[in-house]
């Protein structure tokens, strides 16, 4: 059976007077007495059907008892409307049907197959394949399909070479928790899923395959919000014989070329900001930088005035909120105080300065500070009349991420972030490792074969505590609009230096061979400096939409408790598999 001569997006004014069939589902039906029109969608888009009861009075009441989600097949002449729809590109058309076949008949949806519909979260995950119909969530599938043939066509164009890791992998202690897999022919043994190809594709640099990638699925057993799920991909690379400045002009023009191809956008070259400038100007790694709102510290201005909060406070910052003093009364300030004293932020509290029309100013410590005080203060923020300035005080890495928090929701509210803006940039020169008070020991930044920058390399092998801590990484990352995209580094390649890092991170000699032996026994035949870099891709094509959650853009995404909710997994086992696999099995199930 030959089910349709076209799709129903491609008919248009020069296909009248064609017969032409489609096929699809049933979006609408409308009964207007002798006439009835469906409008008929598949992949492509959307066809109105017409049955007139005149023509085939027989046809059109089979037209009348179709119901929404039918498949059904038309076969017709094409003929101009005589209302046109311009906000559809077959708007021009309509299709007078002589032949009517239902291929499947379908139950009454549990929600609206429309581009804003009734259903929560977990009913259309729960009917994903339901949801994937809808113009949202299809065209986000076929977004990232796109994006994804056009990074194999640049890289491919760059002389990467894909190559596939495993997804059963050993278990490590850095990083986020792993998926297991017990291991049937290894009693007691366990496989754990990727949480990254990273030492698979370092060994593919020892083997000489200079430029890798993969667009490959990774696990992280980890909490979840909009921008994570348990599995997610990475556009995932490597590059030997590189420098940093290597890495960063391949994947720069990576990202250039697919904004340019998918969205017709052109960038200049990207900004390049150290780490601790990004903390001391913006209080985060992964800057938006669509708007200014930059940090002002007030330390030498602000203390020594009798005002306790901010005499014993390590740092005093804050940001200027342009044109706001009006629009903010005492009770919004109040509120915004409470939004930064949740528990997710946790600030103690906020001070405000109101510069005045006339020159004054209001504020929440006039009691301690005097107009000429808080003229100094202005000063340092370039505040104009009409502006709002907050501020915030205390230990100096929290302040610093509490006003973070506060810059972007102002950003937010002040409409700063403005769809189509996009501002990349790469943030460099991270710390190497992080000094955790409780656990009295050092954490990779990024992870533990991240390289230090070449001028600090000896003082890695040789360094005492505090010169430890100040080590920097040749690591980078990449950010557009406050997400971060991206990150990579330039990785040990010796294995006096791996040794060396693994010793500081904790581990004992015999860990680390039993851990990564294979790794450190690799770097002893030969291996060449080399680096890379993996984008988080899902986040990617959420950040190039214009979107916040990457749900969309996964075909059958979990929900923020890491279930499928349409398959119903994760699900309980049999007894018999829990023995298969040599896991115990008690009266309660638990294992």
């Amino acid at each position: 059976m030959h089910y349709r001569t076209h799709n129903c997006g491609e008919l248009r004014m020069q296909h009248v007077g064609q017969e032409i069939k489609l096929s699809g589902w049933v979006q609408i039906s409308r009964d207007f007495g002798g006439m009835t029109f469906i409008d008929l969608r598949d992949r492509y888009g959307i066809t109105q059907l017409v049955f007139n009861m005149e023509d085939d009075a027989a046809l059109c009441e089979r037209a009348r008892k179709l119901g929404r989600e039918f498949v059904i097949s038309a076969t017709g002449l094409v003929r101009e409307r005589s209302n046109k729809n311009p906000n559809r590109p077959t708007g021009g058309i309509e299709i007078q049907v002589t032949a009517l076949d239902v291929l499947n008949t379908s139950k009454v949806p549990p929600f609206t197959i429309e581009d804003d519909t009734d259903g929560g979260d977990d009913l259309r995950m729960k009917y994903r394949y339901l949801d994937i119909r809808r113009n949202p969530v299809k065209q986000s599938l076929i977004f990232r399909s796109n994006v994804a043939i056009e990074t194999r066509k640049y890289l491919a164009g760059e002389g990467f070479i894909e190559v596939e890791t495993p997804c059963l992998i050993k278990s490590t202690p850095e990083g986020a928790r792993d998926f297991v897999v017990p291991s049937r022919m290894n009693p007691g043994q366990f496989y754990a899923l990727p949480q990254s190809p990273q030492t698979f594709k370092q060994i593919l640099m020892v083997a000489g395959m200079d430029k890798y990638f993969q667009l490959v699925k990774c696990f992280r057993d980890e909490d979840l919000r909009a921008d994570r799920q348990p599995e997610f991909t990475q556009i995932d690379c490597e590059m030997a014989f590189v420098s940093r400045d290597d890495v960063l002009r391949t994947f720069e023009g990576l990202t250039k070329y697919l904004f340019k191809t998918i969205l017709g956008l052109e960038f200049s070259d990207f900004p390049r900001m150290r780490y601790d400038e990004a903390m001391c100007r913006f209080g985060s790694d992964k800057p938006d930088t669509r708007f200014g709102m930059e940090f002002v510290e007030l330390n030498d201005v602000a203390k020594g005035k009798g005002f306790g909060i901010f005499d014993n406070a390590e740092l005093i910052v804050g940001i200027c909120a342009a044109g706001q003093a009006e629009v903010y009364s005492n009770n919004d300030l109040k509120t915004l105080a409470e939004w930064l004293q949740r528990p997710q932020i946790g600030a103690k509290g906020l001070v405000h300065v109101k510069v005045n029309e006339d020159g004054s100013f209001k504020s929440s410590v006039s009691k301690f500070y005097s107009d000429e005080d808080l003229k100094a203060w202005a000063e340092k923020f370039n505040a104009k009349p009409g502006d709002l300035l907050l501020i915030l005080s205390g230990e100096a890495e929290k302040t610093r991420k509490q006003l973070n928090e506060l810059r972007l929701e102002m950003g937010r509210r002040m409409g700063l972030m403005k769809p189509g803006d996009f501002k990349p940039l790469w943030v460099v020169e991270f710390p190497l490792l992080e000094w955790d008070e409780d656990a009295k020991r050092f954490f990779a930044m990024h992870h533990p074969f991240t390289s230090p920058l070449p001028q600090d390399a000896e003082k890695m092998m040789s360094g005492d505590h505090e010169t430890l801590k100040n080590l920097r990484a040749n690591a980078y990352d990449l950010v557009i609009n406050g997400v971060e995209i991206g990150g990579g580094s330039i990785r040990i390649h010796e294995r006096a230096l791996q040794e060396k890092n693994f010793n500081l991170l904790g581990f004992t000699p015999e860990e680390a061979e039993r851990q990564f032996g294979f790794l450190l026994g690799a770097f002893e035949y030969g291996a060449p400096p080399h680096g890379g870099i993996a984008f988080g891709f899902d986040r990617l094509c959420a950040v190039m939409s214009g979107q916040t959650s990457i749900r969309d853009f996964i075909a059958f995404p979990k929900n923020n408790m890491g279930r499928d909710m349409m398959i119903d997994a994760p699900s309980e086992i049999s007894d018999e598999q829990l023995k298969e696999l040599y896991l115990a099995v008690t009266a309660d199930r638990k294992v």
